[in-house]
């Protein structure tokens, strides 16, 4: 993957991560209902070095062309980051390319639509990508409304480990071309 770049949407900036994010990020994410549907690997409780090794991981990924991680930055509001969305290339594998949180006290308000709608725009358009594979905790219905106004289709259920245990993964599929026409609709 190419450097991360700045992308803009309505109301908000999404700036690639920074080391001196790490406190923010600390004090936003480390909540149950921030953490409860992300992939078990998520440490819980989140420790207080949670945030400092997880912004070092996300700079190699960025570093080595691996992944793209952004702040989601309001134009209006805080000055801070209020969560992060990710892209990675498909492993083949995971079929999870695109990943998000977003402060509760920010939930509502169609920001992470806004951020998924632009990140999706760059994978399609900027990086050429055919589709883009995306999961979620079945229970997860913020999660998966996005997906669904993307126009994603779902195409598999699986039992998933998430931070509250075990549950059905939700594993969608959005193409290029899917998204291109709905765009120009």
């Amino acid at each position: 993957m190419p450097s991360t770049p700045v992308l803009q949407t309505p109301r908000l900036v999404l700036r690639p991560l920074r080391t001196k994010d790490a406190p923010v990020i600390q004090k936003r994410f480390a909540t149950w209902e921030v953490v409860r549907w992300l992939d078990a690997k998520v440490p819980w409780p989140y420790p207080a070095d949670g945030a400092a090794n997880f912004v070092n991981a996300c700079l190699a990924e960025m570093a080595g062309g691996e992944a793209a991680h952004w702040a989601l930055v309001p134009k209006r509001g805080p000055a801070d980051l209020i969560g992060i969305i990710s892209l990675r290339p498909d492993d083949g594998e995971t079929h999870d390319q695109r990943g998000f949180w977003l402060d509760p006290a920010f939930h509502g308000k169609g920001l992470m639509t806004e951020a998924a709608d632009r990140v999706t725009d760059y994978a399609f358009g900027k990086l050429g990508w055919p589709c883009l594979w995306l999961s979620n905790a079945q229970d997860n219905h913020a999660s998966r409304r996005i997906k669904e106004k993307q126009g994603a289709r779902l195409v598999d259920m699986k039992i998933g480990r998430f931070v509250s245990g075990e549950a059905t993964r939700m594993v969608w599929l959005l193409d290029r071309e899917d998204w291109v026409g709905r765009q120009a609709a």
